[in-house]
């Protein structure tokens, strides 16, 4: 479990990095492409966003090994650290200092992190989901995000960012739960792996979130949207976690420091989204994947 909470880590911080490049070349494209596949392909022809894409990867790599030890209820809550990361990686690229403030949100954050774990002692899943449970699984979560990016087409303001900022994290918690599967599957025989089905529904989720994200990053305002992206990610992830592998969660008196613990997380996310590192240089994270 150590060793799955460390790759977690190291997937975080590749997300950061990634984080920082995407938001660049988002921020370049108009505002007309939203919600367009025209958006995936204008920022395709910059660089930037490519070498974010490979830092995509690269933490898409260590999720991937992290889950293969460790259950989803203990990898994307530890995914949260990223955007500390990316404070840091802002700070140091460009010179600025971290203020009282945001070292105050990143404290409270990585607490509430702690206290989530301690508190939950999220453990290794009990059963391997069979088909029915991935046929509801897929049609909710299918049916909630189509949902939201109805909400999100119609709505202006602060609806938008969040609304897509919740369906993205959906999206990643969801492939999350493929890359679990896939795993599973390849420790047994990889050639199983490339014949079967949960490798392709990862891939298919994995570029519908990544569109998600991308229009999350383009919509609209960081303090809506990155709270929105991040905190419905590991939530998500707890409960794909315990519904589909039946990975155990403390619950009776234990609850009332999870809840506590998620309040931190919460609390340190909406301040760090208010840092004017982050608003100045307009970045947000890729939690999730």
């Amino acid at each position: 479990m150590i060793t799955a909470a460390l790759l977690a880590v190291l997937a975080a911080l590749c997300n950061a990095v990634s984080s920082v490049l995407q938001r660049r070349a988002a921020r370049s494209v108009p505002p007309e492409l939203g919600l367009r596949l025209g958006l995936i392909w204008a920022l395709v022809r910059h660089p930037v966003w490519l070498w974010g894409i490979a830092g995509l990867i690269a933490g898409f790599v260590f999720q991937a090994a992290a889950l293969s030890m460790g259950g989803i209820a203990l990898v994307q809550p530890v995914l949260v650290v990223e955007l500390p990361f990316t404070m840091i990686i802002l700070s140091v690229a460009f010179g600025a200092v971290l203020d009282r403030r945001s070292w105050l949100a990143i404290g409270a954050l990585s607490a509430g992190l702690a206290t989530f774990l301690t508190a939950a002692a999220p453990g290794t899943g009990r059963w391997t989901p069979d088909a029915t449970r991935w046929i509801v699984a897929t049609v909710v979560t299918a049916g909630t995000v189509a949902v939201l990016v109805a909400v999100a087409s119609l709505a202006r303001g602060a609806i938008r960012p969040a609304a897509l900022g919740v369906a993205g994290g959906l999206g990643f918690a969801f492939t999350a739960t493929l890359i679990k599967e896939c795993t599973s599957i390849a420790q047994e025989d990889w050639g199983e792996l490339l014949v079967s089905w949960p490798l392709y529904a990862m891939v298919a989720a994995g570029l519908c979130s990544l569109f998600l994200l991308q229009n999350a990053l383009h919509s609209g305002s960081l303090v809506v949207a990155q709270p929105a992206l991040t905190i419905s990610d590991p939530i998500a992830g707890i409960l794909y976690g315990a519904l589909m592998f039946g990975e155990p969660i403390r619950t009776g008196p234990w609850i009332v420091y999870e809840v506590a613990g998620i309040g931190l997380m919460v609390f340190g996310v909406i301040e760090l989204t208010r840092s004017p590192l982050i608003q100045g240089h307009g970045v947000t994270t890729s939690t999730g994947k």
